[in-house]
């Protein structure tokens, strides 16, 4: 066989390692932030807590009562106030939305492109300074009473047992990037809300159809992957999918061939309600048949993530704080859990004069980019929270019931960010208002029509529910349906079985229940 050489030019699209660590910071909770930074503490020399502008900053708690009793009696007010490291570095605050020009571009969109150009660019225009640094407006200290040497008694999480599956396998750097991507997007259950062309519509959002559509195949196919590893059913989008994935780990038999089919048509809910008749006329199977086949069903695990323990309980700290500003109410981060991170100008002019820079070039690289990302995470945050706060301005002002309907793509559309870059940002990120402390993800909710053609959100819905409930008559309670007419009185158009689904997700017991003599 005669031996030739040949060119051929192809394109392919990288997951960059800045891009997945901005992915990373910006889903985990206050608490996994602060341990992700004492752990990058201790691995990157180039990475120092910014101890200068602490101390500076030990006078703030002093002028603090006087501003935040004049807007708010829930929060104190965060000043943008600029410092100077020790060795003249200069301190990046973050802006507010109002004021932010450079995160308003791209900076907050984890945008591909952008991420590879810094990423490969030239390092010495960032050696020029000899301390750069970022700061937020409180202390970036852990808690006292944070044990580190419990991390290692921790039962490891479903992330962390599957990249143990994930190390062992011979990959190439696309392909493990890829499966880390889709590890890192799974929830606490063990689902993927996202499939992999919405995963890929995130990770490739400037990059053109062709690119979009290799990553989304690369994803596709480490989906399957990380779908073989244990527990059994994880990387299902939904209950069927999970149900389908355990099922198919079992040996062959009737009951699991008739499983598989009442996961794959959609019965699972006749299936819940026993509903024999019509399950046999859509299947063709008998009742016994059917009783095995959900005997079968009854054994699997709907929630496999979620032996792993999932997130550790632990006490909430709220990441934004509503404040009242004249008339309106607008979103400032938590002083309190801002870090103070910096890079060591020392060892940078060091290394920038030393001729051979080896991997400590690399070692740098990684700290500029971590706070970098620390800092844009904060910026994406505030700036979601204050367009929630925008739209529910109501709320804060009167509580549940001047809630209004709102979806995730109405605040992506607003800020240019992906759907899921938004559920990322409200996933385990906390804001303290004047009603309690809440989950970002508590603000949004679907509407349901009223009379006069518009929406009522649902959490006002379920407010109107409980108030009704708590003003009944011991002796004769409303039934759900009673609670449906009175709120077609009042204009909101709602079902009865959406009043018990209401009713029960408010923990009310029915109308039998409650009755009392």
């Amino acid at each position: 066989m005669k031996q030739s050489l040949s060119l051929r030019l192809s394109q392919h699209l990288a997951l960059t390692p800045q891009l997945q660590q901005s992915i990373r910071l910006l889903q985990l909770s206050t608490i996994e932030l602060q341990q992700e930074i004492e752990q990058m503490l201790e691995a990157n020399p180039f990475l120092e807590p910014d101890e200068t502008s602490t101390e500076e900053a030990a006078a703030e708690p002093a002028a603090a009562p006087a501003s935040s009793a004049a807007a708010d009696e829930h929060g104190p007010t965060r000043e943008d106030t600029a410092a100077s490291g020790p060795a003249g570095g200069d301190v990046v605050e973050v802006a507010t939305p109002a004021t932010d020009t450079s995160g308003a571009d791209d900076g907050a969109e984890l945008r591909l492109d952008q991420a590879e150009a810094d990423w490969s660019g030239d390092t010495d225009a960032w050696d020029d300074a000899r301390g750069e640094s970022w700061q937020g407006s409180g202390s970036g200290e852990a808690d006292e009473d944070f044990d580190p040497l419990g991390l290692a008694h921790a039962t490891p999480g479903l992330r962390e047992h599957l990249r143990t599956q994930l190390a062992g396998l011979a990959l190439s750097p696309t392909e493990r990037a890829a499966a880390e991507a889709i590890i890192d997007s799974l929830d606490d259950d063990g689902y993927l809300p996202e499939g992999p062309e919405q995963l890929a519509e995130e990770l490739a959002s400037q990059a053109d159809e062709a690119e979009r559509e290799a990553l989304a195949e690369a994803l596709r196919v480490a989906l399957k992957l990380v779908q073989s590893f244990d527990p059994p059913g994880i990387g299902a989008a939904d209950l069927a999918g999970c149900m389908t994935l355990q099922l198919l780990r079992l040996p062959a038999s009737p009951a699991r061939e008739l499983a598989l089919a009442l996961c794959a048509g959609g019965h699972l809910e006749l299936l819940s309600r026993r509903d024999w008749k019509r399950l046999g006329r859509a299947l063709g199977a008998d009742e016994t048949a059917l009783r095995c086949a959900q005997q079968l069903i009854a054994r699997l695990d709907p929630r496999p993530g979620a032996q792993f323990g999932g997130t550790p309980a632990q006490s909430i700290v709220p990441d934004v704080i509503a404040q009242r500003s004249g008339k309106r109410w607008r979103a400032v981060l938590n002083p309190d859990v801002l870090p103070r991170l910096r890079i060591n100008g020392l060892y940078a002019e060091l290394l920038r004069r030393s001729r051979e820079g080896g991997g400590m070039s690399g070692q740098l690289q990684e700290a500029r980019w971590f706070v970098r990302n620390v800092q844009q995470r904060f910026e994406t945050i505030e700036r979601v929270a204050q367009a929630v706060v925008e739209r529910q301005q109501n709320f804060f002002s009167h509580g549940e019931l001047g809630m209004r309907p709102l979806v995730l793509r109405e605040i992506a559309d607003e800020l240019g960010l992906h759907e899921s870059t938004i559920s990322r940002v409200t996933t385990q990120k906390f804001m303290l208002t004047p009603h309690g402390t809440f989950e970002l993800k508590y603000f949004f909710g679907s509407g349901l029509a009223t009379d006069t053609g518009g929406n009522a959100s649902s959490t006002a819905v379920r407010a109107i529910i409980r108030q009704m409930v708590h003003d009944e008559a011991p002796g004769a309670p409303l039934s759900d349906g009673e609670i449906a007419e009175r709120l077609a009185a009042q204009g909101i158009s709602v079902a009865r079985r959406t009043v018990a689904k209401y009713r029960e997700a408010l923990r009310i017991p029915p109308a039998t229940q409650r009755k009392s003599a």
